[in-house]
């Protein structure tokens, strides 16, 4: 484990501060989840938390299964990264960061479908030009990832923006329980 050496007091409520310089190397934003536990006599591990990343064997052959009826990219994020991904730009994809695009859709929990070729980006720096349905993953009320069909292609359409919907939805449920 690497060492950086900064040393923090707790305060009179049991908190401690997390430096900026942290937060900003671990992509943790305010009201994100943190798992807390103990290892060893005198060890506390804080370990960003993602409820999807818990299910990402399922996730992954949810999109496998997917992919074997619709010939298209589709992705699984949590909220900050990709955690399932089949289709032919698979290894471009899984355990990629995802754009802040995509942070900001999961934010305002939205369902897009664009039908007209358009550059986009789903990985942090990475440009694509193609058609894309995307619609978040909502479970117990919160917005905790977004499944994504990408074509660079041939035209994503109504029907898979309701696949997209279903599919997310059913993530959802999933979570729940």
């Amino acid at each position: 484990m690497k060492s950086i050496g900064i040393v923090r007091r707790i305060d009179e409520m049991g908190r401690i501060v997390i430096s900026k310089e942290i937060r900003k190397t671990l992509r943790i934003n305010s009201n994100d989840s943190i798992e807390i536990y103990i290892e060893g006599e005198e060890k506390i591990i804080l370990k960003k938390y993602s409820l999807l990343k818990k299910i990402d064997d399922f996730a992954q052959k949810f999109v496998d299964s997917m992919y074997n009826f619709i010939k298209y990219n589709i992705i699984i994020t949590d909220t900050k990264d990709i955690i399932a991904a089949a289709g032919p730009n698979k290894k471009d994809y899984l355990n990629q960061p995802i754009s802040e695009g995509l942070e900001n859709s999961i934010l305002r929990r939205e369902n897009i479908l664009e039908k007209y070729q358009k550059d986009y980006e789903l990985i942090k720096g990475k440009k694509e030009n193609g058609t894309y349905a995307i619609s978040t993953i909502i479970t117990n009320g919160d917005a905790v990832g977004l499944l994504i069909i990408s074509s660079s292609g041939e035209e994503i359409t109504k029907t898979e923006e309701k696949i997209v919907k279903i599919a997310s939805q059913f993530l959802g449920k999933y979570l729940e329980q």
